[in-house]
């Protein structure tokens, strides 16, 4: 590999929202990575850091440009420059329009498991949360569709947030669920926020679906979110994009992101973005090769060590869902003993909606602390 992937970075003392734990911790739970981002963007932070002036900045072409040609050439998708809004954060453009697009009290519907600040976007902006939760049958998970017809048909309901690929449980939705669910929507008057935030970690060989490439349906009735921040480790610089292909649900997006001041780049973000997007392709692709790599580390150790815990086949994210149900323990309960006991902090799956019996692992790191996770955990669950 031309890249280096095994590389130690040590995060402590540096603000690390991830690593702002116990000496002899090992955090294995919030979703960024503990691998340097790709060189290119560095050099590209350097040379603007090095210019010494940090005003306000502005949105130029080249954003848009790095964006459509990245959409276009990696996911067959081509969006238009008008259709583009940056954004500081996909979680901003997500509250925003949970703001903007529902009144209070009215009810946003989430697919479980799914991301925990769903959660947070809806019920802190006064909406409730309707929990629609997805079947899992021998670690695939899949879609009842009458159920979700008439849970999207209730009038209150008027949001659907929408995780493509899916956290936690790294599930790719194929072009004929998408379609479904945007045929469903868009009868019953329903507009989709579609997270694509994970949609470039996927294995190899694997690709995700725009939402909006599905049909003119989808297409004419979403929001779509997208930034290079889980792909190159960016999240701390605050970049992002909103794609919303309507003109007039546009146009609400865009007063929603102006109107809560979240619609303006700091002096970094720009610039990382478009180095992501146009030189960072081949450290991507290394990338997603080695992240594979772990999955499968894990996956065989899980098999011989600790076959009571079972990997949930995935396709996209570095994000593992671990059904943990033979353990009869509650998922709370049992990543708390994890932590308490050998200082593996994993993510407990209560928090994701309909995850009682699972927990998820970020395996977003050098190879070496992936197999330490793994030594924790099984001795963890020794000591049960």
């Amino acid at each position: 590999m031309k890249y280096d992937f095994n590389e130690i970075v040590d995060r402590r003392n540096t603000n690390s929202l991830k690593w702002d734990i116990a000496e002899g911790e090992l955090p294995m739970w919030v979703a960024d990575m503990d691998l340097r981002t790709a060189p290119e963007i560095t050099e590209a932070i350097i040379k603007r850091a090095e210019h010494g002036v940090f005003g306000y900045s502005v949105v130029p072409d080249e954003w848009y440009e790095a964006y459509i040609g990245w959409w276009k050439s990696r996911h067959g998708i081509e969006y238009k420059k008008d259709e583009l809004i940056f954004s500081t954060g996909v979680i901003p453009i997500i509250s925003s329009c949970v703001r903007k697009l529902t009144t209070a009290g009215e009810n946003v519907l989430i697919m479980t498991p799914v991301y925990n600040i769903f959660f947070n976007c809806i019920k802190n902006n006064g909406r409730n949360v309707v929990e629609f939760a997805l079947e899992h049958d021998n670690g695939e998970y899949s879609i009842n569709w009458e159920k979700l017809n008439t849970a999207l048909s209730d009038p209150q309901t008027s949001l659907m947030l929408l995780c493509n690929p899916h956290n936690p449980i790294g599930k790719i939705w194929d072009k004929e669920t998408l379609v479904k669910i945007g045929e469903l929507a868009y009868k019953n008057g329903v507009t989709v926020i579609s997270d694509e935030i994970h949609c470039d970690i996927t294995d190899p060989g694997c690709e995700y679906v725009p939402f909006a490439l599905a049909s003119e349906k989808c297409r004419d009735n979403c929001v779509v979110c997208i930034a290079p921040t889980k792909a190159f480790n960016l999240a701390g610089l605050q970049t992002a994009a909103a794609v919303v292909p309507n003109a007039r649900l546009r146009h609400k997006v865009w007063r929603a992101l102006n109107t809560d001041e979240v619609a303006e780049p700091n002096a970094f973000a720009v610039n990382a973005a478009i180095a992501a997007f146009t030189k960072g392709g081949e450290w991507l692709d290394e990338l997603r090769q080695y992240i594979y790599e772990n999955k499968m580390v894990v996956k065989g150790f899980l098999e011989k060590e600790i076959p009571r815990i079972r990997l949930v086949p995935s396709q996209a994210t570095y994000l593992l869902w671990l059904d943990c149900s033979q353990l009869k323990m509650d998922s709370k309960a049992l990543a708390e003993h994890i932590r308490k006991q050998t200082g593996l902090y994993l993510s407990n799956g209560v928090q994701f909606g309909n995850g009682e019996n699972f927990l998820r692992m970020n395996i977003a790191c050098p190879r070496q602390i992936v197999v330490e996770g793994l030594e924790r955990l099984k001795r963890a669950v020794e000591s049960l």
